[in-house]
């Protein structure tokens, strides 16, 4: 399935950068809950079809900072 496989390439590559790198992508992709991501990246893909382009940035800045970790993102904290 599609999906999986960039599942798994994002996956290896956020494997570097995710927790300074401390878990390799197998260890990362098991702390995983694929179907919540799928979930949010559909929500977020929706957005795109009733947001106009102007708004839509804003809009996607608020409702990733409603994910887990969001908060540190909006305030630029690691």
């Amino acid at each position: 399935m599609i999906e999986e496989e960039v599942i798994e390439d994002a996956i290896a590559d956020a494997a570097e950068e995710v927790f300074n790198g401390n878990y390799s992508q197998f260890e990362l992709a098991k702390m995983m809950d694929r179907n919540l991501i799928i979930q949010n990246a559909v929500r977020l893909l929706n957005l795109t079809y009733v947001n106009s382009a102007k708004d839509l940035p804003a809009i996607l800045a608020e409702n990733l900072s409603q994910l887990p970790g969001g908060e540190d993102w909006i305030n630029r904290r690691k």
